[in-house]
């Protein structure tokens, strides 16, 4: 069943584009999409659709009609990870270039997905959904680096909130 839910914009984010405010209410959802939702016309600000880059404003009233989710069977592979380090919250991996993080339209399997879920069998992060469990953040396809994929919602949280707050450090060489 769909999720439908109606509030007011507190003062604080005043002035907030539309996708990222969502993306901050509903951390399981990203704000690419949110983006889709607004663009189906699934999230209203006063009542009107809105442009995926609205900015919203003190008391806006905002409905978001969220799909009931889709389950997506993500299969465990035996794909060989480069892992730079492993404990008992986390694992920090060496994406390789051509590899996916997460299953999408056109590749449903040989993401690092799918290596993890091999590798680390039930414990993983559930906090992105069976789609992306433990990924708390993505590399694109061509770019190779280190990810950090977490065994446990606690992990992910701490991280998650490190990366939001920009108090560790991503370095990126090109």
């Amino acid at each position: 069943m769909n999720q439908k839910e109606i509030f007011q914009v507190e003062t604080e984010y005043d002035g907030e584009r539309i996708d990222k405010f969502l993306s901050l209410i509903y951390p399981s959802i990203s704000r690419t999409g949110f983006q889709k939702l607004i663009g189906e016309g699934q999230v209203l600000v006063n009542e009107e659709k809105v442009k995926k880059n609205a900015t919203i404003h003190f008391e806006d009233e905002i409905e978001v009609l969220i799909p009931e989710a889709v389950p997506v069977a993500v299969e465990p592979e035996n794909i060989p990870l480069d892992i730079l380090y492993e404990d008992n919250d986390i694992v920090v991996i060496n994406k390789p270039k051509n590899m996916v993080v997460h299953p999408s339209a056109g590749h449903l399997s040989g993401t690092v997905v799918n290596a993890v879920l091999y590798h680390c069998a039930d414990s993983l992060s559930g906090i992105n959904g069976s789609i992306r469990p433990g990924i708390v953040h993505r590399i694109d396809k061509d770019t190779t680096g280190s990810l950090i994929i977490c065994k446990n919602d606690t992990a992910h949280t701490s991280i998650a909130e490190q990366i939001k707050e920009h108090s560790c450090d991503r370095i990126y060489v090109g």
